[in-house]
């Protein structure tokens, strides 16, 4: 693999590498890039591989390449900007501290004793915060309320120093949001020198890059909520407030925008989740007024923050916040691209209310990536252990538009035939049918009486999660955690240090998740991971698919099923000593045509549909 990617750097071609887990995938990308003197953008799927590459892998190989300590690589990791104290906001607070609660009035104070430490500004720094602090939310560093080079905290800005290090290093590491958020703002400004956060780069290298269409998908897309026009007006009073520039016409136009937002919001129509708006045309229609309301409050809170007769350096920004809605919400509601998807959100986040948002999302991200990305960067090299279907990289390619790239299939070197068996009960009825739960549950008990827990319970949607914990609740005589019980990590921390536990969890426990030796021994999966049709993304992306002439569940539904399904077991077998047994629950991978594509994509696990064959797999003399 490290000779395809110096190859790759060497010739300035782009390259898809699949390296099966325990190849060593980050070692054989970071030798040719240290080695190569470019510099590099590191683009990984999760904060804790940007950790890991930081502080593990990284040091491992300088001390490894430079064993005199006469050289030290340039490196320096980024993350988004609402992951930084802003310093202004904190300073601010200081003066006038808005606090809601003991909770805030604790964590105020130790964030500011931290700040006066800290050289980063990073809130990982900060193990006593909690995960929701609200605090947080209002002094992180997002660009929204960012004032640049005019604020007054600008030499001492945690972003700017961030900045600086990143101009000056050779490997610059990041997650897929930053690298996509900064792409967006770039494309945006069309190629203003001075546009986003990331410097101009010879290569780019994404791990995980089987997340890519997704990431990229929701960063060229664009979202208009309640929360955000909410979010304008709170911080239009609290800058004004407390700079003493409030003003009677702009109370008033605030007002008239929370108003007209609840009631345009209000109008939209009914559904739960995700789900499409077909009819914008006939809802405009019978809503016009309403819409033209709204955008006229948009414009009015514009023009009243212009007529301010001494203006604080955030009152440009907001003017620009108020402009960027405006546009946003004409966008979601007007336009008529053909490659877009328009859609509704209701969901509701912790204990807040519900929050309504407009979204339109690219159907195929192809085109803008060839654009802004393949077309523009000499050298990418996309790399993760599940990005082939049947030993191919059609879909991934037709997926991202990337067609002149050179590829590469590595296996794992994992005795997959003598480390894991592959369970599918071939009595159990479809899926789909209401018969199925009741069986799974009975057949999940029975899975965790043979491997003495130590099991992760995969499923496909939280209903079915919920309905299936229930069931096995004083059933099953091992401990067991239920995802949403607590923050993820805290989840993974408990299962590690408790005997025989089970884990039931769903789409954020299939991958980037490492649990290594016996503690977990046994992946159970509901069912084959389809996508929901009726998700309006999914739903668009078929019906383009089909309409060119395609056959979409052949081309996109089965390939993307087929990458989450080799996620989800990709969970068991970690290190060469892992043992244990996957369980498949949906027969529909044996039954059906489709199913061999599934088969043919996985390891080559010893396989069974024979429930003895698992209780001998445990038994003490195998």
């Amino acid at each position: 693999m490290a000779q395809a990617v110096e190859q790759a750097l060497e010739e300035r071609r782009h390259l898809i590498v699949e390296a099966g887990t325990g190849t060593g995938k980050t070692l054989a990308y970071l030798l040719p890039v240290i080695r190569s003197g470019k510099r590099v953008i590191i683009s990984t799927g999760t904060k804790n591989l940007q950790e890991q590459l930081f502080h593990k892998d990284i040091p491992f190989l300088e001390r490894a390449l430079f064993p005199e300590g006469n050289r030290k690589l340039s490196v320096c990791y980024m993350k988004g900007r609402n992951n930084y104290l802003c310093r202004k906001k904190l300073y601010d607070l200081t003066g006038q501290p808005v606090l809601s609660g003991f909770d805030e009035i604790e964590q105020y104070r130790a964030i500011a004793a931290w700040e006066e430490a800290t050289q980063s500004g990073d809130r990982s720094e900060l193990a006593s915060l909690p995960e929701t602090s609200a605090l947080w939310h209002k002094l992180d560093a997002r660009a929204d309320t960012c004032l640049g080079q005019k604020c007054s905290a600008w030499d001492k800005c945690f972003i700017t120093e961030m900045h600086r290090r990143a101009m000056e290093s050779d490997i610059i590491i990041v997650n897929h949001h930053l690298f996509f958020a900064d792409l967006a703002i770039k494309q945006q400004a069309d190629s203003a020198p001075d546009a986003g956060i990331l410097p101009e780069a010879g290569a780019v290298i994404f791990d995980e890059a089987h997340e890519l269409e997704d990431v990229a998908g929701s960063y060229f897309g664009i979202s208009v909520s309640a929360a955000r026009l909410e979010e304008l007006c709170r911080d239009v009073e609290a800058s004004l407030q407390r700079n003493r520039a409030y003003t009677a016409g702009l109370s008033g136009a605030l007002k008239s925008l929370r108003e007209r937002s609840a009631c345009f919001f209000s109008l939209l129509p009914e559904g739960e989740g995700r789900f499409a708006f077909e009819n914008r045309r006939e809802f405009l229609e019978e809503n016009g007024e309403e819409f033209l309301g709204l955008q006229r409050s948009l414009t009015h809170i514009g023009s009243e923050l212009e007529n301010l007769p001494s203006k604080p350096e955030e009152v440009f920004a907001f003017a620009r916040r108020a402009q960027e809605l405006q546009v946003q919400l004409g966008f979601v509601m007007e336009a008529e691209d053909r490659n877009t998807v328009f859609w509704i959100e209701r969901r509701r986040t912790g204990r807040e209310k519900l929050n309504v948002s407009l979204q339109a999302t690219p159907i195929d991200v192809g085109p803008v990536l060839r654009e802004c990305l393949w077309s523009k960067l000499d050298t990418v090299v996309l790399t993760s252990a599940t990005l082939a279907v049947g030993g191919g990289f059609e879909y991934i390619r037709q997926r991202l538009g990337i067609e002149h790239a050179r590829d590469l299939v590595l296996p794992s070197h994992f005795d997959y035939q003598n480390q894991a068996i592959l369970y599918v009960p071939p009595d159990l009825p479809d899926p789909r049918t209401p018969q199925f739960q009741i069986k799974a549950a009975e057949r999940i008990r029975r899975l965790l009486e043979i491997t003495r827990g130590r099991a992760f319970v995969l499923f496909t949607s939280y209903a079915q999660m919920r309905d299936i914990y229930q069931r096995l609740l004083g059933e099953v005589e091992f401990p067991m955690l239920l995802q949403g019980d607590a923050p993820k990590n805290a989840l993974l921390e408990e299962f590690r240090l408790t005997p025989n536990c089970v884990l039931f969890a769903t789409s954020s426990f299939w991958q980037g998740v490492d649990v290594q030796g016996e503690q977990l021994s046994c992946v159970i999966i509901d069912r084959l991971p389809f996508a929901v049709p009726s998700d309006p993304v999914v739903a668009a992306r078929v019906k383009a698919i089909d309409a060119e002439g395609g056959n979409a569940f052949f081309q996109y539904q089965v390939p993307a099923a087929v990458i989450t399904l080799k996620q989800g077991f990709g969970r068991l077998i970690r290190s060469l000593h892992d043992r244990g047994v996957l369980a498949l629950l949906d027969n529909r991978i044996l039954k059906k045509q489709y199913g061999r594509v599934f088969v043919e994509s996985l390891p080559n696990y010893k396989r069974t549909t024979d429930l003895e064959a698992v209780e001998r797999w445990f038994s003490p003399d195998q």
